[in-house]
């Protein structure tokens, strides 16, 4: 469901937008906003080339150690990349490319061995228990499939969302995520997904079979996610399609802003990522399932969100990046909004600073997510209320700039809760 906001006042708090400091040309407040992009995309592949380094330690060696470290790897990487899900929705070449990368939820036994549990293919999803990695042929659409080899081409044209079904999901982090950590069969117990690293070891001490070809999809799936970022980075370098295309119309541009920032705020993180799941009470319906990193995702999806709205973000390595800002934009005619949505902004921080805090002590997301969970329902809530209240002042900031009619994108669980159980 689509939440719609439309920009009809010019008019805030019954005064007129008469400037309070000089407001900076909209080319500088996208300049910056494409700066920061570029930068995330950047750091999110530097991430991912050290998972690339680390995968491929895994397989050569297999150990607690090297699938330990691969695994630090890939929770480092979703660092820097969940900080880039802010310019999903206002960016097409970005919502059109993103399934490639970070899909999810994903019907696991497309790839890998499941538990007995985890049942048969479904009238939804013949190829829900496929298990490419034992399967070196399939039919996919009447043709005979050769797997014999598990490249990233494979992956990405054939397996990734086959047959049309977006619960394929081949590649992107939560493949390789699945591939490090397991299934997470512990429901809302403690516990996330414990492979052991002999799933990699070669020859008669490899356990669940296939050793060699699961090593083979670990690193193909690892390789086109840094083949991807690769290609993303570039389209925010100077010159890049996704710059030009943001700012060959300025006003364009700036409400491209606001309908990323209003999207992840309301529909997508505070609706389908977190009420849903709580009002299912589904420890399936996390983010980062098998490795019980909900909790971080969520952190830096919102954080993603504040750094675009005040232009400014430090790389992983400590740079800064940083100028003129939509907070510029805004201070400019109304100052007291701009601290209004500072402060909202802050108080979501606040609230997902305390989820985050609590599942690093021990109580993880899946396990607040349990239904009678009082504490969990808090904090979960407590994010979610943040986020949907930040939305209500984007909105404003959208009739403060006198912007064409914006959509955000919505969610049952917060427009129309009887749905979800219907």
């Amino acid at each position: 469901m689509t939440k719609f906001f439309a920009a009809t006042s010019v008019l805030t708090l019954g005064i007129a937008t008469t400037a309070f400091a000089d407001a900076p040309a909209k080319i500088d407040v996208l300049t910056t906003y494409a700066n920061i992009a570029e930068a995330k995309y950047d750091d999110s592949l530097i991430a991912a080339k050290s998972l690339q380094a680390a995968v491929n330690a895994l397989i050569a060696d297999p150990s607690d150690a090297t699938l330990n470290a691969a695994r630090a790897a890939w929770v480092a990487a979703r660092v820097p990349y969940q900080q880039t899900e802010v310019y999903r929705f206002g960016n097409a070449i970005v919502d059109e490319w993103e399934g490639k990368v970070n899909a999810w939820p994903l019907d696991e036994g497309l790839i890998d061995y499941v538990d007995a549990a985890y049942g048969d293919p479904t009238d939804e999803n013949e190829f829900a228990a496929l298990n490419v990695i034992a399967n070196p042929s399939f039919e996919l659409s009447g043709k005979t499939i050769d797997a014999s080899e598990i490249t990233p081409e494979l992956l990405g044209e054939t397996l990734h969302e086959a047959d049309g079904i977006e619960a394929n999901v081949a590649t992107g982090y939560h493949a390789v995520e699945f591939l490090l950590w397991g299934q997470d069969l512990n429901g809302h117990g403690a516990g996330a997904g414990d492979r052991p690293y002999t799933d990699y070891v070669q020859g008669e001490d490899c356990t669940n079979s296939n050793c060699d070809r699961r090593a083979q999809y670990l690193s193909a799936a690892t390789d086109l996610l840094v083949s991807d970022l690769e290609w993303m980075a570039a389209q925010w370098a100077e010159g890049g399609e996704a710059r030009a295309a943001l700012t060959a119309d300025e006003t364009a541009g700036v409400s491209a802003i606001l309908t990323g920032m209003g999207s992840l705020s309301y529909g997508e993180q505070a609706g389908e990522r977190m009420r849903l799941g709580l009002m299912l009470n589904d420890p399936e319906e996390e983010h980062d399932c098998f490795s019980d990193n909900t909790h971080n995702s969520h952190y830096y999806d919102g954080l993603g969100v504040q750094n675009v709205y005040l232009g400014s973000y430090t790389r992983i390595d400590g740079t800064p990046v940083s100028g003129a800002s939509l907070s510029d934009l805004v201070v400019a005619s109304d100052p007291s909004l701009d601290a209004e949505m500072k402060v909202k902004l802050a108080n979501t921080m606040r609230a997902l600073g305390r989820l985050k805090s609590t599942a690093e002590a021990g109580f993880a997301y899946d396990q607040m997510l349990e239904r009678g969970n009082e504490g969990g329902e808090v904090l979960i809530m407590g994010g979610v209320n943040g986020l949907v209240d930040q939305t209500k002042t984007i909105e404003r900031i959208v009739t403060l700039l006198e912007l064409d009619q914006i959509a955000f994108e919505g969610s049952d669980s917060l427009d129309n809760p009887d749905a979800v159980f219907q």
